[in-house]
C-alpha cells in the first residue's frame, strides 16, 4: 500500500477550499433570494447553480486535491472528465434548485431536490477522482463511499432547505459557513474511502500536471466570482431601493378655533372651504355699507 497525503502543503489548501466553497455558496444564497421575488427567477436560479455547483462544490474540490498527493506515483489529470464533472455540479444543482424552488409542496419538492442534488453531487466528486491518471493501482472501500453518498445528500437537502428559508445577510453568512463545513466534509470523507498501492502501468500521456489545470480554473473562476458578485451587489442596491419608504405627505390639520369654540376647521390654506371665502366676502361688504349709513 503507498502512503496518500491530503495536507501536503498543510492547512493552505484546506483553508482555501473551504472559503471558495462559503463564497460560492453565499453568492448560491443571495441569488436564490433574488429568485424567490423575481417575475422570471430562470435566470437568478441559473447564477445560483453556477456559484453553488460550480464555485462552491466543483472548485472546491480541486482546490482541496492540490494538496493530496500518492508517496511514490505521478498524478495527472484528463481535461475532458474534468470538464465533464463540473457540467454535472452545475446542472444537478440547478435541477435541484428548480425543484425546491418551483415546487408548490415542499415536503415532497425538498427531498426529491435533495437527493438528486446530493447524488450528482457524489457523482460529480468520484467522476474528478476517476479523471485522476496516476501510475498506481487505486481502489475504493464500498461503506466509506456509501456514507460519502448519505452525506453529499444531507448536505444537499439542507443547503437547499437554506436556500427556501434564508433572507436576511446574516443568516446568508451563517448558512453559507455551514454549508462549506457539509461540502468539504463529504470531499475528505470521499478521499478517505480511496487506497493505492503499487502498479506497473505509465501514467496517461494525454493529462496535465495538477498545477497546470488549477491555475487557469483560478482565474477564470475568480473573474466568474468578480463577475457574481457584482450582479448580485446591484441588485442588492436597487432591492433596497426599493424597499426606502416614500417621503410622508403632508396631510391637512384639524384645529378648534379658540375664538368662537366652533368644530375643528382645516387649517391648511390650499384647501380652503369655499363657502369660508363666500362668507368672507359678505363680512366685508356689510361692513362697507355701515360706513355709508354712518357718513351720511
Amino acid at each position: 500500500m503507498l502512503e496518500l497525503d491530503h495536507f501536503s502543503h498543510g492547512w493552505l489548501t484546506p483553508v482555501m477550499a473551504y472559503l471558495v466553497s462559503f463564497i460560492g455558496s453565499a453568492l448560491a444564497l443571495r441569488c436564490v433570494v433574488h429568485a424567490r421575488s423575481s417575475e422570471w427567477p430562470s435566470g437568478w436560479l441559473a447564477t445560483a447553480a453556477v456559484s453553488l455547483g460550480g464555485a462552491g462544490i466543483w472548485v472546491m474540490h480541486f482546490t482541496a486535491m492540490l494538496g493530496f498527493s500518492i508517496h511514490g506515483a505521478t498524478i495527472r489529470y484528463d481535461v475532458p472528465i474534468t470538464l465533464l464533472s463540473a457540467v454535472i455540479a452545475i446542472v444537478v444543482v440547478w435541477i435541484g434548485l428548480s425543484i425546491v424552488v418551483r415546487g408548490r409542496n415542499e415536503f415532497v419538492a425538498l427531498p426529491i431536490g435533495g437527493a438528486i442534488t446530493g447524488i450528482g453531487v457524489a457523482a460529480m466528486h468520484y467522476l474528478g477522482m476517476y479523471a485522476m491518471k496516476t501510475n498506481a493501482h487505486v481502489d475504493y472501500d464500498r461503506k466509506t463511499v456509501a456514507v460519502s453518498v448519505v452525506i453529499a445528500v444531507v448536505a444537499a437537502t439542507a443547503a437547499l432547505w437554506f436556500m427556501l428559508h434564508v433572507r436576511g445577510l446574516f443568516a446568508t453568512i451563517g448558512a453559507a459557513l455551514i454549508m462549506g463545513v457539509a461540502v468539504c466534509g463529504m470531499h475528505y470523507v470521499g478521499m478517505t474511502s480511496m487506497h493505492a498501492s503499487h502498479s506497473d502501468h505509465q501514467v496517461d500521456s494525454g493529462g496535465i500536471d495538477p498545477l497546470q489545470l488549477v491555475t487557469p480554473l483560478i482565474v477564470t473562476v475568480t473573474m466568474v466570482i468578480m463577475m457574481l458578485m457584482v450582479v448580485v451587489g446591484l441588485a442588492e442596491i436597487d432591492e433596497r431601493s426599493t424597499r426606502e419608504p416614500l417621503p410622508a405627505r403632508r396631510e391637512p390639520r384639524e384645529t378648534l378655533s379658540t375664538t368662537t369654540g366652533s368644530w375643528p376647521v382645516i387649517s391648511d390654506v390650499r384647501h380652503e372651504s369655499p363657502s369660508w371665502g363666500l362668507r368672507s366676502s359678505s363680512e366685508s361688504e356689510h361692513r362697507k355699507r355701515h360706513r355709508l349709513d354712518s357718513d351720511r
